[in-house]
């Protein structure tokens, strides 16, 4: 259990058969402790909403003036970005946004943190670039090209700046699910590690003797467990705010393809 990295093990919980997909392969259906977190991160949010919600009034209780904030915060975020047209994919940020910071939150209460795995990032990474697509052919057809081709560059630097923007855009699913994961994996494993130090020096000053002098070693990295989780918590807010904001920019880019707002 002192290995930092036991942490992010997936572990089956319930084991179901396997599900056969063609072209595909073989799937585990099995509910493992990454599923539970994630069915738990969206049963909060329900639940949260079901509640701020259930006595709506006119002068907000805690709970709904807090539902009423977050929904206003992530209202305007679209809507400055996108433009006009922002709140069409409000539903998509909003709840992305809250899924993201619930799996962030929860695995800061001893429960696994889904956004640890690059199976989980990768995948939200891939639903928000596959919406942009969808909504870039949908919107604009043939004028896609845009996207690569900048307006206002001259004809003979089209010939460096277009395989840019193509592989810029390639690698933007690639970098969405690395920075929320490897946010998530580098904390918890700083914590992991700093709270070895304070069992282990705490156990050897137990012992007496020289052994005290791991209580100043034991005493410092326990401020430092405190101050990692404190900005843990704050990094759990961000990355769940950048990866709204970058979903927001991306579609930004096709919906308003060729012209600003």
């Amino acid at each position: 259990m002192a290995d930092p990295m036991h942490q992010f093990e997936v572990q089956k919980i319930v084991d179901l058969p396997d599900f056969s997909l063609p072209g595909v392969g073989v799937i585990d259906m099995s509910i493992t402790n990454s599923t539970v977190a994630m069915f738990l991160a969206a049963g909060l949010i329900v639940a949260f909403f079901a509640l701020a919600t259930a006595k709506a009034a006119v002068v907000p209780g805690r709970l709904q003036l807090l539902g009423e904030g977050i929904f206003s915060y992530i209202d305007n975020l679209t809507t400055s970005i996108i433009g006009h047209e922002g709140r069409k994919f409000f539903p998509f940020i909003f709840t992305l946004f809250l899924f993201i910071l619930a799996m962030n939150l929860l695995g800061m209460f001893l429960v696994f943190t889904a956004t640890s795995q690059l199976a989980v990032t990768a995948t939200l990474a891939a639903i928000t670039i596959l919406l942009v697509l969808i909504v870039g052919i949908a919107r604009n057809g043939a004028n896609m090209y845009k996207l690569f081709v900048p307006a206002g560059v001259p004809w003979y630097m089209l010939v460096l700046v277009t395989p840019i923007e193509l592989i810029s855009f390639l690698l933007r699913p690639v970098t969405l699910a690395l920075r929320l994961f490897g946010n998530m994996l580098g904390g918890h494993v700083a914590l992991k590690v700093f709270a070895g130090f304070v069992v282990s020096l705490g156990a050897l000053a137990a012992g007496g003797g020289l052994g005290l002098l791991g209580i100043p070693g034991a005493l410092l990295s326990l401020g430092g467990v405190v101050a990692l989780t404190a900005l843990e918590f704050l990094v759990a807010f961000l990355q769940a705010f950048v990866f709204a904001v970058l979903a927001c920019v991306y579609l930004n880019d096709v919906v308003n393809l060729g012209h600003h707002h």
